[in-house]
């Protein structure tokens, strides 16, 4: 009986070391997935996680072009199509809910703002000014929504 008892506590504490190993392993997991995607040379990394079959998210590709001129390299720009079996997981990552959604990192690499939908761009310009960044090519600013 003494020796059942002391099987089920080994076979208990052996469960409990393997699942911290794996919660751990996924932990590690999602952190190295999501460091490499921003630019810590740029003051602010905008992250637009969406589809090219989005009305919306469409609507959002001439803003994120205009904005990469009008900033050069202060502001990098990122698309994620999460319709895409391969970017799927940056869905999950950001934990977005509907798309198209913005996201904005700083220097660093942590959140500072998030948006759901359509985001104007003039909305955006006060943003990262707010943020220190200053428009440098003044020609792309001509053609705002």
């Amino acid at each position: 009986m003494k020796k059942i008892k002391i099987s089920a506590l080994l076979v208990f504490a052996v469960s409990l070391l393997l699942l911290f190993e794996c919660k751990q392993n996924s932990n590690t997991q999602k952190q190295s997935t999501a460091a490499p995607i921003y630019n810590s040379n740029a003051k602010v990394t905008f992250i637009e996680l969406g589809s090219v079959n989005c009305v919306p998210c469409k609507k959002m590709q001439p803003v994120m072009h205009r904005l990469e001129q009008k900033y050069g390299n202060q502001l990098q720009v990122i698309f994620y199509d999460v319709w895409k079996p391969n970017q799927k997981k940056f869905a999950k990552i950001f934990g977005i809910r509907v798309i198209p959604t913005q996201i904005f990192l700083d220097r660093s690499g942590h959140e500072f703002y998030r948006h759901e939908g359509f985001f104007p761009e003039y909305e955006i310009d006060r943003l990262l000014a707010r943020k220190g960044l200053s428009i440098i090519n003044r020609n792309s600013s001509d053609k705002n929504d």
